[in-house]
């Protein structure tokens, strides 16, 4: 993990410098931006492994740079609000960030969450080599990556590490239903998500595979939670 680069997207200087000391201890490498239109020019410039991405924030805002990265890249996304209202919350989930904190915070709990999201996001020992076929839905654990079959072969479906982490939990037992709550203990254990969070993840995953063509596939049970793939 010591090798991983963050990209602090902060415009309050002292907050920012905080948050990069705190994951150099912890043995990241951190660039920051002060502003959103550097943020994004510093995702390109610098491919980082997560950022940690302020909401409010001069020239281009954190929800705006969060819709740009998203448009090409799953790179988690971890945001930063000063304030605590859901819907900025929820508004910044269903774009696809993985994870959100509100200030003001212990920067011990950033780093914390920063672990969390990028543990997440890297396929363990007992995933190598192992490729899920749902239907026409493919989920190759080894590459982290979802793919939908198509006589010319086949092609990426573009979810998010959280969205991926979701998805893939539910192809390893397609046609069960999973309450939110179980999903939340599977997925992401180690964070204070709500199950209104799940929601915005699992709508996010679902228009991502009707956009691929496979329509149906993430059905919602009700009074339970979802399952993949619905029974006929």
């Amino acid at each position: 993990m010591s090798n991983q680069l963050i990209l602090i997207a902060e415009d309050e200087h002292e907050i920012a410098e905080i948050i990069g000391t705190y994951l150099e201890r912890a043995g990241f490498r951190t660039v920051t931006a002060a502003d959103g239109a550097l943020a994004l020019s510093h995702f390109q410039h610098f491919k980082p492994d997560l950022v940690v991405l302020d909401v409010r924030m001069p020239k281009r805002d954190g929800i705006e740079v969060l819709r740009v990265i998203r448009q090409s890249s799953d790179t988690p996304v971890i945001m930063v609000t000063a304030m605590a209202e859901d819907v900025e919350k929820i508004s910044a989930l269903r774009l696809g960030a993985d994870d959100y904190v509100v200030k003001p915070f212990n920067a011990l709990e950033v780093v914390e969450r920063v672990k969390t999201v990028l543990r997440r996001a890297r396929p363990g020992p007992s995933t190598h080599g192992r490729q899920l076929t749902v239907g026409a839905l493919i989920i190759d654990e080894t590459a982290h990556s979802a793919f939908v079959a198509r006589e010319a072969g086949r092609s990426a479906i573009p979810l998010t590490q959280t969205e991926f982490t979701l998805v893939a939990h539910m192809a390893r037992t397609p046609q069960r239903a999973f309450s939110r709550a179980e999903l939340i203990d599977a997925c992401l254990p180690d964070s204070d998500t709500l199950e209104r969070t799940i929601d915005s993840h699992i709508s996010n995953a679902r228009r991502k595979l009707e956009l691929a063509g496979i329509a149906g596939f993430l059905e919602t049970v009700r009074s339970v939670g979802y399952r993949l793939e619905p029974l006929e």
